[in-house]
């Protein structure tokens, strides 16, 4: 679990994240799934973004992807959701 503090800290360092992975019509899937798992474990905080043929808003996107990969929701504001997870192997990003 992050402090608010650091939940501050990742907001910051997300603003120049650039949005890796889009959540298109085909919802989140187990590919989806690997895909996110996977880019966690290489960067720890990514965005994704949720286009509108989705079906879901980007809260309940993070919502279900944090609750799948024991993830931290960051932030979710209008299109875009940021998540955290500290690496397994190396952690890249220290927290405050």
């Amino acid at each position: 679990m992050i402090t608010s503090k650091q939940r501050s800290y990742l907001r910051g360092l997300s603003n120049a994240l650039p949005s890796i992975f889009q959540l298109g019509k085909e919802g989140i899937n187990e590919n989806f799934i690997k895909q996110i798992d996977d880019a966690l474990e290489a960067r720890e905080l990514i965005k994704v973004k949720v286009l509108e043929n989705s079906g879901l808003d980007s809260r309940e996107a993070s919502d279900i992807i944090c609750t799948e990969l024991k993830c931290e929701g960051v932030q979710a504001i209008g299109s875009k959701f940021v998540i955290y997870r500290r690496s397994r192997t190396k952690s890249k990003i220290e927290l405050v």
